[in-house]
């Protein structure tokens, strides 16, 4: 089995309001967008819908190679 590799921690939320909404995209990881009606509320949404996406992700792309791989860390 291979080791985990970490995460990066850090990602970038683009916040709004639009009205009695607060709206906020993830940067880095497209399709992570929430809406909710504190500023709080949507970064805790975004943080949870990040984590989600980036475990499907990688769940996806495990199932997609199949058996005798590795995982290699790259930074940008």
């Amino acid at each position: 089995m291979p080791e985990e590799v970490a995460m990066n921690p850090v990602y970038t939320a683009v916040v709004k309001q639009e009205g009695d909404w607060w709206l906020g995209w993830i940067e880095e990881v497209a399709g992570v967008n929430c809406q909710e009606k504190t500023r709080e509320e949507l970064l805790n949404s975004l943080r949870v819908t990040l984590r989600e996406a980036l475990q499907f992700n990688r769940d996806d792309a495990i199932a997609a190679a199949g058996s005798n791989y590795v995982e290699e860390a790259i930074a940008v």
